[in-house]
């Protein structure tokens, strides 16, 4: 079964929390699989913070478009001379019913989700 997220662009505005679906969005991508936050999620994050390319099978989508198999929705939160947050919400259909499992930096997410893969585990 694959893992399905839309990844959503919004403006940080004065007042409108991390932790919540904004009312407007500017750009969305569907990705059909992979999306879980220690894939996905990191690799958005690496994206941001390192300049590193996000990998194939995206697609563009109209910022109305809805899913109604969604696993997770992800928002990068950015505006000029403010550092980019990213927020991740996990649940099952269209994002009506989702929770907010996660808000921060690049480097937050990456701390958090990556996966160890030294000699030691």
């Amino acid at each position: 079964m694959s893992t399905r997220a839309q990844v959503r662009f919004a403006t940080r505005e004065e007042g409108v929390s991390f932790n919540e679906h904004p009312e407007k969005i500017h750009a969305q991508f569907y990705v059909h699989s992979d999306s879980y936050p220690e894939g996905l999620g990191v690799d958005i994050a690496e994206s941001i913070a390192d300049n590193i390319s996000v990998g194939f099978g995206w697609e563009i989508e109209h910022v109305q478009d809805l899913h109604g198999d969604l696993n997770y929705i992800y928002y990068i939160w950015s505006d000029y001379d403010k550092s980019t947050w990213i927020s991740i919400f996990e649940g099952f259909g269209n994002g009506d019913d989702f929770e907010c499992i996660f808000v921060g930096r690049p480097d937050k997410l990456i701390g958090k989700y990556k996966l160890n893969t030294n000699e030691d585990g």
